[in-house]
């Protein structure tokens, strides 16, 4: 850690920044309760931006107004900028809502700034004897002597025994409850810090995806040279000391042996009477770990579906020019993604271009929400005629359609005037159209355009009504056979 190394991880760090930055409180505290406490990997735009506006409604009226002057939606684009980096935004597959996560410099950060808090109780028996584990197992993991391992074993088996002669004499060592606080303590801090090496793991295996990204889009080679390439890259990330420790973590924590046995534990220990006060987040922690994993897994299987969408030889002809001009753009934007100051500039020949986009469409634009003040309400006296209440008109189908078979009878087909000649019209003009559009297996609905009636019937008042009509015929279908009517077909 010397002088330089700290000045470039000044500038380049993004849980620097965001220690230093001039909201560095509200975010910090905005990402620990939502991210961190509430164990949030992924959450919709929409609900982020609502709760941030809660957070910042809350601290303007207590702090003044003013205080925080953007919006939410303007805090969040400034903190997933690229420049920031402390919130990913991102779409998730088969959505068109953006979605935030924080990234591992949150984590770092919010842990750096815990550590800065004064604690009541600090244990360290049980970190003492964490590491004398820790050691044994490395020295006899790594023995190759048979003998020594023997030794090992007899000495452990040794000490059963002797545990084993002083229970059964009725002598038996309890910890306190210092030493249970000290144990608790030490299992909240490393699963929490476990949570949060997820994050970091994640981000190491999305620069890969990134990274092979960039290749396929730069590519101009064989095919195979590029799949020997990432195939290398890939089994260099599994075979890594980080690959093997999350593989050998995921496995472990899918037995469901383990995973049953973790929540007995748990749920044993906050039962204590020396923890007091056990970590909430503790009873959600092994969910909370394979949802990280998960995501973590899903990160790893994007690089397959890379892989494959490159190897698909149908997608790759479908359209080859249009791919080379894609291709063209991504190593154009891939060589200026790290030039500073670039200001990219599109030329045309012609002066009015006319752009149509296949799949174009608009931006979502958010619902307004009107702000209700519900103050000072009071229950009011005022007479009002509520009769437009009531005057709602509802068409009964069923009853439409009941009226179109009585009509048919044993007949083939029936036209709608011959219907309303034996059902006339009661509720007017919703009624009629109503006929357009009966829903039934029973019978269709052929309409003949050349060709007009009149349809009349007793409106209010006593006034007669008259619609002009298609000539519409009700055509009986039977079981089993598919016939058309036609329009000018007698009935």
């Amino acid at each position: 850690m010397d002088y330089d190394r700290l000045v470039a991880l000044r500038k380049q760090s993004a849980a620097w920044r965001l220690l230093k930055a001039d909201n560095a409180a509200l975010m910090l505290s905005f990402f620990n309760k939502v991210f961190v406490e509430q164990g949030a990997r992924s959450i919709a735009g929409a609900e982020l931006v609502e709760r941030l506006d809660d957070e910042l409604f809350a601290l303007n009226d207590r702090l003044g107004q003013g205080t925080f002057p953007k919006s939410a939606k303007a805090y969040l684009d400034d903190w997933s900028a690229p420049g920031n980096g402390w919130l990913r935004k991102y779409y998730p597959p088969d959505s068109d809502e953006p979605h935030y996560d924080a990234t591992a410099a949150v984590e770092k950060a919010i842990a750096w700034v815990r550590s800065l808090g004064e604690r009541s109780f600090v244990g360290t028996e049980s970190r003492l004897n964490t590491i004398f584990d820790l050691l044994r197992q490395m020295t006899f993991g790594t023995e190759t002597d048979p003998e020594a391992r023997l030794a090992e074993l007899t000495r452990r088996r040794h000490e059963i025994d002797w545990e084993v002669e002083r229970v059964e004499a009725g002598e038996v060592d309890v910890l306190d409850s210092a030493a249970l606080r000290d144990r608790y303590q030490q299992v909240t801090t490393t699963a929490h810090g476990l949570l949060a090496d997820f994050r970091e793991v994640e981000a190491n295996f999305r620069d890969l995806d990134r990274d092979l990204r960039s290749k396929i889009a730069a590519w101009d080679g064989a095919k195979g040279e590029l799949l020997d390439e990432v195939l290398g890259s890939r089994e260099s990330i599994a075979e890594s000391d980080q690959g093997r420790t999350f593989q050998a973590f995921y496995d472990f924590l899918l037995a469901p042996s383990r995973q049953d046995e973790l929540k007995t534990l748990l749920a044993e220990v906050e039962a204590m009477e020396a923890i007091d006060e056990p970590d909430p987040r503790m009873r959600r922690m092994p969910r909370d770990w394979l949802e990280a994993a998960e995501r973590t897994q899903a990160t790893v299987r994007q690089l397959s579906d890379q892989l494959r969408r490159f190897l698909d030889d149908q997608v790759r002809s479908e359209d080859r020019r249009v791919l080379e001009l894609v291709r063209a753009i991504e190593t154009q934007a891939l060589a200026l993604r790290d030039v500073p100051g670039v200001n990219l500039v599109a030329e045309i020949d012609a002066a009015a271009p006319a752009i149509a986009l296949p799949m174009e469409r608009p931006l979502y634009t958010p619902v307004v929400k009107a702000p209700i003040d519900s103050t000072g309400i009071e229950a009011g006296d005022e007479e009002f005629t509520a009769d437009a209440l009531f005057e709602a008109v509802y068409v009964d189908p069923a009853r439409l359609t009941a009226a179109v078979h009585h009509a048919l009878g044993l007949r083939t087909q029936v036209s709608l005037a011959e219907t309303l000649r034996e059902h006339p019209l009661e509720q007017g003009l919703a009624e009629l159209v109503a006929y357009f559009a009966l829903p039934d297996d029973g019978f269709t609905t052929v309409f003949d355009d050349h060709r007009q009636e009149e349809i009349t019937w007793i409106g209010e008042d006593d006034v007669q009504q008259v619609a002009t009509v298609p000539v519409v015929t009700f055509a009986r279908i039977s079981p089993g056979i598919a016939w058309v009517a036609s329009p000018k077909e007698g009935r």
